[in-house]
């Protein structure tokens, strides 16, 4: 598919997203056609050390180990999360970075950042400013905790964001402490509805023809997915036990030990019907017919001895026949996949999920693709993630109209740039 027949293909996005949740959110709309122009300083902190998504501090986050001569142009992550994007580099401290930023913004639709909430106030580019150069722009500021409220101007990340909004507290083991999930959910839930809030402030400003500032709360994003739990709370005092892999009244249910180093399978039963299918599947072991498994809430009761049979079973074979085994009686089953096994999963590249993108100084690798698929406006991957400052000649000679001698004097008083200061020597 081509651009051209992309759904937002005639939307510009100036894009001030740090690490994930904000590169992710304007990631999805540059998939769908629009236009993401990435904002990138090299003042302060700079782009290698500072803490976004370019920085990569681990060998196995650059392609073969190898972070070569330009590792902010490697990161795994700022490669993933910055497909379609041109990048553009803009000291917004001084007087002429925040000029053109603000030039920018007269010809774009929406603003995109994730910073503290003092950070664009601090740069005269706040919405109350912005507005006044083009009057129906839409920003989207999403901060840790919101523009407003006592947590204000904390910084956050998303592991320590998801204690905050009431997630940890439901993970682990009963009798054990609070565990982290495996990976920063929360970043990607947040650009979820950083991106639903666009589309709806775009649909907004087509029926009235005004922009609108939009205030996301990652902490609040999340807290909105446990509503149960906090509802429960209210309504009797009482906070839900940690259960690990278990479940409130589901029996089989756990994740089991397979033929293999590191192999597991998840199984999950529901009703008596699906336990005689399990029993069926399994061969119709003695132990099955006891009485301590007869309904639901007997091996509810006695989960642990239960799991340990069903382990016995499981351990004998591998992850994936025990899923095929189990589907085919109709039992929910699904082996626990490491990087490898996802990348080569015959189901995702059946559906052609993944999608080789070549990067000038990454190479060529798979990517994960977009789970949306319209049938009439599917994603479209075009251009793989910008080095750093890659498109400033286009940005500012093509879409602003300054001069080559413009672009040098920006680029000799390190307004703009390619290479980080704080780069390191090699």
């Amino acid at each position: 598919m081509s651009v051209s027949e992309s759904p937002l293909q005639k939307l510009r996005v100036i894009d001030l997203g740090r690490v994930w949740s904000g590169p992710l959110t304007t990631r999805l709309m540059a998939d769908f056609g629009a236009e993401v122009i990435k904002v990138e300083s090299l003042a302060g902190r700079g782009v290698f050390s500072g803490p976004t998504s370019r920085q990569a501090t681990l060998s196995e986050e650059f392609p073969d180990h190898d972070p070569g001569e330009y590792p902010w142009n490697r990161s795994s992550m700022f490669n993933d999360l910055n497909r379609n994007k041109l990048s553009l580099t803009l000291d917004l401290s001084m007087p002429e970075g925040a000029d053109i930023f603000k030039k920018l913004v007269k010809i774009s639709d929406v603003v995109v950042e994730n910073y503290t909430p003092r950070v664009m106030a601090n740069f005269g580019l706040d919405y109350a400013a912005l507005k006044t150069v083009r009057e129906d722009i839409i920003m989207l500021s999403m901060p840790a905790y919101g523009m407003t409220g006592p947590y204000r101007d904390f910084p956050g990340y998303g592991n320590t964001i998801e204690p905050v909004a009431g997630i940890t507290n439901l993970v682990g083991y009963p009798g054990d402490r609070p565990h982290p999930l495996g990976m920063i959910a929360g970043d990607a839930l947040a650009a979820l509805h950083g991106v639903g809030a666009v589309l709806t402030a775009l649909r907004h400003r087509r029926l009235t023809g005004k922009g609108q500032y939009i205030d996301l709360s990652q902490a609040e994003t999340q807290t909105s997915i446990i509503g149960e739990y906090i509802l429960g709370y209210g309504m009797n005092g009482k906070s839900p036990e940690r259960t690990g892999n278990r479940h409130p009244w589901k029996s089989p249910h756990g994740c089991y030990r397979c033929r293999g180093e590191d192999s597991w399978v998840v199984i999950a039963v529901s009703t008596d019907g699906e336990w005689r299918n399990l029993c069926a599947a399994m061969g119709n072991p003695p132990w099955a017919d006891d009485t301590k498994f007869a309904d639901q809430l007997s091996r509810w009761k006695n989960q642990d001895e239960l799991d340990v049979s069903i382990e016995a079973w499981t351990v004998q074979r591998d992850h994936y026949e025990v899923m095929h085994i189990l589907q085919k009686a109709g039992i929910a089953c699904g082996p626990v996949l490491n990087g490898r096994e996802v990348l080569n999963d015959p189901h995702l590249n059946s559906r052609g999920f993944f999608v080789n993108i070549t990067h000038p100084e990454s190479g060529t690798h798979p990517y994960a693709g977009v789970p949306i698929r319209p049938s009439r406006s599917p994603a479209s991957f075009r251009l793989p993630a910008p080095c750093l400052g890659e498109h400033n000649r286009e940005v500012l000679g093509g879409l602003l109209g300054l001069s080559d001698a413009e672009i040098a004097s920006l680029k000799a008083k390190k307004v703009i740039g390619d290479t980080p200061p704080d780069a390191p020597v090699t």
